[in-house]
């Protein structure tokens, strides 16, 4: 492929101002050796997309070259724009696209392109008209003088901090070989880098030859891929930095590039907090717990279909409510107005909560988010909004609703970020035998928990009743007897410890006590 290496839309006029389609754009000429960019306070260069910032501990090391690698489609380009758009003054050269194109696309996700300058190195329309054919001299000779010239004419010109180069791979087409391709390039890159300039690089990942060239030349290398269902993100290497390991999810949305970092273990994520007892607001509950949950604890709530594990989960968060405390549930399968309107059924003042800000029902729906994505939504509840309960119904939901692999483990990491936190944590286990022989949970997640509350239905007299007991509290003492418990329009009722009955947590209660309980209050 032959390149005209003109500047074909984009031309510098008297006036200083570059110019394209109508659209002018100022460049800066601005000293660059400084960077005049506004750096974080580690000395990090900002990608533009905060989540990609997070996963390189707080963005990119100036005055470096890094290369952005995927697959058609997969994103690169949008990157790019991001990398500019904070910029005061960025320089995008582009082998491939039209500039006209690439702005209609920026302004479609509201991006803006107003510091950018464009250099059009794209093959223009002569390219077909033009049979032209280089008998005597390669068309390495013809092309790469004209090439490094412009390039070098523009950074002349613009001076500008960053530079975004799409898809430098095509310079491959005017090289010999891949030895000159890759002293061509590395000659480049020391040029630019030395004018204080931090380059970002896109190559196609199926041109493997100059691909594998460019990986060993650049400090750093973000890897796109898209696949049917997801797209993600890795950093195979960074040079100079820790970075957080992937893959992490990412979206190309109405408004650009989304990356959600995966959620790691809470090293550096760590709140100073109060280790106290948070009260359920029922005396009998709190008695049975010694006092309640205590605040950065896991706590499993587990039972069968309709036992009342999410209402007793609500009823803490009423609790926490009159606290002036703010508490979040992420409902995996029940629709949110039938929480509510069960809730309120249940004298659980729900909708006051909500009005009040005290209370945030998040739905999620299936198979829509990954688990970073939720992560991402948990830490926003916990971190921005000071969420001091979080509870998640159910765990069976969250394995089938969520994208991904290994959900177990990531509900462990995120467990104990909420742990870390200081946030209570409550996970609601639905167990699918309804009266048979107990079992805690049936996907083996007991040993997250710091404490595990159970519920119960058994028989008697004929008659289906509730039970609720602790199986577990690492941090206390606890209750060893069981209990009544009855759900009604005044709320939740608790009774006396159930003496003299055996067989509970098999499903039938033994004759020997009379299990109507009048000192149910």
């Amino acid at each position: 492929m032959l390149f005209s290496c003109y500047v074909n839309s984009y031309t510098i006029s008297r006036t200083g101002l570059v110019k394209g389609n109508g659209r002018y754009h100022k460049p800066s000429h601005r000293n660059t050796e400084g960077d005049s960019v506004a750096l974080h306070q580690n000395n990090r260069l900002s990608t533009g997309i905060e989540g990609l910032d997070i996963i390189l501990h707080g963005g990119l090391i100036p005055r470096r070259t890094y290369l952005v690698r995927g697959s058609a489609g997969s994103g690169k380009t949008t990157l790019g724009l991001h990398f500019l758009s904070h910029s005061d003054n960025g320089l995008f050269i582009t082998f491939g696209e039209k500039p006209s194109q690439i702005i209609d696309n920026a302004e479609n996700l509201s991006i803006d392109t107003s510091h950018i300058t464009f250099l059009d190195l794209s093959p223009g329309m002569d390219i077909f008209t033009d049979m032209t054919q280089y008998t005597v001299f390669s068309p390495s000779e013809i092309e790469r003088g004209p090439l490094a010239e412009k390039i070098t004419e523009m950074l002349d010109k613009v001076r500008p901090e960053r530079i975004f180069i799409d898809a430098i791979t095509q310079l491959y087409y005017v090289t010999n070989n891949p030895i000159e391709f890759r002293r061509f390039v590395m000659s480049m890159m020391e040029y630019v880098v030395k004018r204080g300039v931090t380059l970002l690089i896109t190559s196609e990942e199926n041109d493997s030859e100059s691909d594998g060239e460019l990986t060993f030349a650049a400090d750093g290398i973000i890897h796109l891929t898209s696949g049917r269902n997801k797209r993600e993100l890795v950093i195979p290497k960074f040079r100079g930095s820790g970075f957080r390991y992937g893959p992490h999810t990412v979206r190309l949305t109405d408004t650009g590039m989304k990356v959600y970092p995966r959620l790691v273990e809470p090293e550096q994520s760590h709140r100073v907090f109060e280790t106290e007892v948070i009260s359920s607001g029922i005396p009998q509950i709190d008695k049975m717990l010694h006092g309640g949950l205590e605040r950065g604890t896991v706590t499993l709530f587990t039972g069968p279909t309709g036992v009342g594990k999410s209402t007793l989960g609500m009823q803490f968060m009423s609790a926490a409510a009159t606290r002036g405390e703010r508490s979040v549930v992420f409902t995996f399968e029940e629709d949110e107005r039938t929480l509510i309107e069960r809730s309120v059924a249940l004298n659980i003042p729900v909708r006051d909560m909500i009005d009040e800000g005290r209370l945030q029902i998040v739905q999620i729906e299936p198979l829509r988010f990954t688990q970073d994505e939720f992560a991402a939504m948990v830490t926003h509840e916990v971190e921005d909004l000071n969420a001091r309960i979080v509870m998640i119904d159910s765990v069976s939901g969250y394995e089938m609703s969520l994208q991904g692999d290994q959900l177990i483990r990531h509900l462990h990491t995120q467990s104990k970020y909420l742990r870390h936190m200081g946030v209570t944590t409550i996970l609601v286990n639905e167990v699918h035998r309804i009266i048979d022989a107990f079992q805690a949970t049936e996907i083996n997640i007991s040993y997250l928990m710091d404490s595990i509350v159970f519920l119960r239905y058994f028989e008697s007299k004929s008659e289906l009743r509730r039970a609720i007991g602790v199986l577990k509290k690492r941090v206390s003492d606890f209750e060893k007897s069981m209990r009544e418990i009855e759900f009604t329009e005044d709320g939740i009722k608790v009774g006396e410890p159930l003496k003299g009955l055996r067989g509970i947590l098999g499903g039938l209660s033994s004759q020997g006590y009379d299990i109507t309980n009048p000192e149910i209050d």
